[in-house]
């Protein structure tokens, strides 16, 4: 997701250059290169240990991360569209299709699964232990509408064009609201229960995420609304334009909303100043990352100055940050003193008790 975002940022900036492009294309590399690895380690620690899954997928923390796969994929499929279209022509819009697809069905199991799983696992969950993680599931959703409205651009058949856009909504619209509820739910939290602790500081650069990438797939929608619309006689003559105004605008209010977000994350950052490095500080990296996307769509629409200079700013700060967290997550996975999987230990303590009720039930007195 990091890796995938920097890419992005890297292609798209307002203040571009070809040396800017060649760089985007060797993090892309870099990021499918990641990306095929763990998916890799990730299938065959389930196929070697498939009672780690169950366990993984019930556990009230670690199978949020589930909605990061849909999410780093999205990223791919973006510079696909973006580096890989151009020059190698219309069969890789057709790859970037296929993905696309495979992964809105990733994502909406994950978003639909992840929340039923949680409402009926065993466990009472109590406001206090409410996490911005609780998002990842959903934004996951809200991540692949934006990359459709992406692969629509560059699909050479109108028709295709116009489902992916049309389906994009409707994924939209499973994200996106739900997300704002689940943002109310953790401002309750932190209205009643203060901030989280140091471990979690980083997270709550979160909710800034569904409204970043919310506002910017609605406004890439609505921009390819208005070039498909017309090509396939679809609703009444004007209706891409109006989709396009109202993406717009509907972009710049959550842009707003995210600005809120933001202030709160970086004053919450400020304030504790000091708190170690984990791998939760990978969240500064993402939702900022699609925040700086939103502000340069709103600065390429407008046309406007300040929204071009300001996503300058924002992807800069983004690079700089995943160059940081990078490094300090190597030297971590170099120690081996970083990774861990709260997975295991459920499952060893499930174990533990399973093996003390069989000496019970077997104990003579």
């Amino acid at each position: 997701m990091g890796t995938g975002i920097v890419s992005i940022l890297l292609n798209t900036l307002p203040y571009n250059g070809e040396w800017l492009y060649w760089i985007s294309v060797v993090v892309f590399a870099l990021n499918v290169l990641t990306f095929a690895i763990f998916l890799f380690l990730s299938i065959l620690r389930y196929a070697f240990y498939p009672e780690i899954f169950p366990v993984m997928v019930t556990h009230p923390t670690q199978s949020l991360t589930l909605g990061a796969f849909p999410m780093g994929l999205a990223t791919i499929i973006n510079m696909i569209c973006f580096v890989c279209v151009p020059s190698w022509g219309p069969w890789a819009s057709y790859l970037a299709w296929g993905l696309w697809i495979a992964n809105v069905v990733f994502s909406i199991a994950t978003c639909f699964a992840l929340l039923f799983i949680m409402t009926t696992s065993e466990g009472e969950v109590l406001l206090s232990s409410a996490s911005a993680t609780w998002l990842l599931p959903i934004v996951s959703c809200v991540v692949t509408s934006a990359s459709g409205s992406v692969v629509a651009e560059v699909l050479p058949n109108p028709q295709y064009a116009l489902g992916t856009i049309i389906a994009s909504y409707v994924v939209w619209g499973i994200g996106v609201p739900m997300a704002l509820m689940m943002t109310v739910i953790y401002l309750l939290r932190l209205m009643l229960y203060k901030l989280p602790p140091k471990a979690a500081i980083a997270s709550t650069f979160l909710p800034i995420g569904p409204l970043g990438q919310g506002g910017y797939g609605i406004q890439k929608l609505g921009q390819a609304a208005k070039m498909v619309f017309p090509q396939t006689g679809t609703l009444q003559p004007g209706t891409g334009d109006v989709l396009y105004d109202v993406g717009f605008l509907v972009g710049l209010i959550f842009w707003g909303l995210g600005l809120v977000w933001l202030f709160f994350a970086v004053a919450t950052v400020l304030r504790v100043r000091r708190f170690s490095f984990n791998l939760g500080w990978w969240s500064f990296v993402f939702p900022l990352g699609v925040y700086a996307t939103c502000t340069n769509q709103l600065g390429r629409d407008m046309p406007s100055r300040f929204f071009r200079v300001l996503g300058t700013i924002l992807s800069l700060s983004v690079i700089i940050s995943w160059m940081v967290v990078s490094y300090f997550t190597a030297r971590g996975i170099y120690k081996q003193n970083l990774i861990v999987a709260p997975c295991l230990t459920a499952l060893h303590e499930k174990q533990q008790r399973k093996l003390e009720q069989h000496r019970e039930r077997h104990s003579y007195p």
